[in-house]
């Protein structure tokens, strides 16, 4: 009786593996091309309001694991999530502050920012979405087992920020050897911010976006991990030139580009070789690169032994 239950759940077992398909050895994993990295750029900021703990679920559902996001600070030191340094785009502060033109990001205290309305300006049925601190975000995307691209925004505005947000990313647990070692890149325009990033914590894995000059990039490969250029100056020669380097920690030099929002676009960077694509749709970038959607989040099915 024992052998025909063991054989029964074996073919049972085998029935869902055929189902699912072979499960590639350990060494034919190893021999698959690298994919190029899809990140959700502000979150999957194409579907719902850029930067909030919505579009992080949205790239979620979407089954994508790296989102982006742009970090500031308050008047009062709490860091938040925000692209730009007012407050009058994606909130309803002008409203709700009318006498405190320019609505400067780091002229509210957080308890202030709280308040404000930061999806309707998306669509209205998004009204009431906050705009969430560092250590809010950093906790959804944790709970959703997502990566993070980091954006330290503005640093010329907001002196020490780097110091701070590598305090809350070591108070959230983010700077452990499995966060740091495939979670989490910090980047940013300032490669004086880049390079702070790196002096304070060697171990982090860095990004400055931008364009530098061919005859530059050895300095820059110095203190960063990854060149970050807009794709509209992307070519081939250019990835190859950044390819050609070793970045601060020894590896490849890599590079991701941004914002790309359309198949071809998609299409026409990853033929150049970019390692990574950000991007406000990205399921739209997936889907035109042919990277093969995830299973959807949620229960596990059994592992499927050979």
């Amino acid at each position: 009786m024992f052998a025909r239950a063991t054989r029964a759940t074996t073919a049972a077992l085998l029935g869902i593996c055929t189902l699912l398909g072979p499960v590639p050895s350990a060494s034919s994993a190893a021999q698959e091309p690298t994919r190029t990295v899809v990140v959700a750029h502000r979150g999957a900021s194409g579907y719902a309001p850029e930067n909030t703990l919505k579009a992080v679920d949205a790239a979620h559902d979407l089954g994508i694991d790296w989102v982006e996001n742009d970090v500031q600070r308050t008047k009062d030191g709490v860091l938040v999530i925000i692209h730009d340094t007012d407050l009058k785009r994606t909130t309803d502060a002008e409203e709700v502050f009318p006498d405190r033109s320019p609505w400067r990001v780091g002229d509210f205290t957080a308890a202030e920012i709280a308040r404000l309305d930061a999806g309707s300006w998306k669509d209205r049925r998004f009204a009431g979405t906050r705009i969430p601190t560092l250590t809010q975000y950093l906790r959804r995307i944790d709970e959703n087992g997502q990566n993070l691209l980091m954006e330290i925004k503005s640093p010329e505005l907001y002196p020490g920020l780097e110091g701070d947000v590598l305090k809350v990313l070591g108070r959230e647990h983010w700077l452990d050897p499995g966060h740091l070692r495939h979670r989490l890149i910090i980047q940013s325009f300032s490669a004086d911010s880049v390079r702070t990033v790196h002096t304070l914590r060697p171990d982090i894995k860095t990004g400055f976006l931008g364009t530098p000059a061919v005859a530059d990039l050895p300095a820059y490969a110095a203190f960063t991990d990854q060149i970050n250029p807009d794709h509209t100056t992307v070519s081939a020669d250019y990835v190859a030139a950044v390819h050609a380097l070793k970045g601060a920690h020894g590896a490849r030099l890599e590079t991701y580009t941004w914002t790309v929002n359309d198949a071809d676009t998609a299409r026409n960077v990853a033929g150049h070789g970019v390692d990574g694509v950000i991007t406000n749709y990205p399921d739209v970038v997936r889907a035109a690169l042919g990277t093969p959607s995830p299973a959807p989040s949620g229960k596990r099915l059994p592992a499927c032994v050979p």
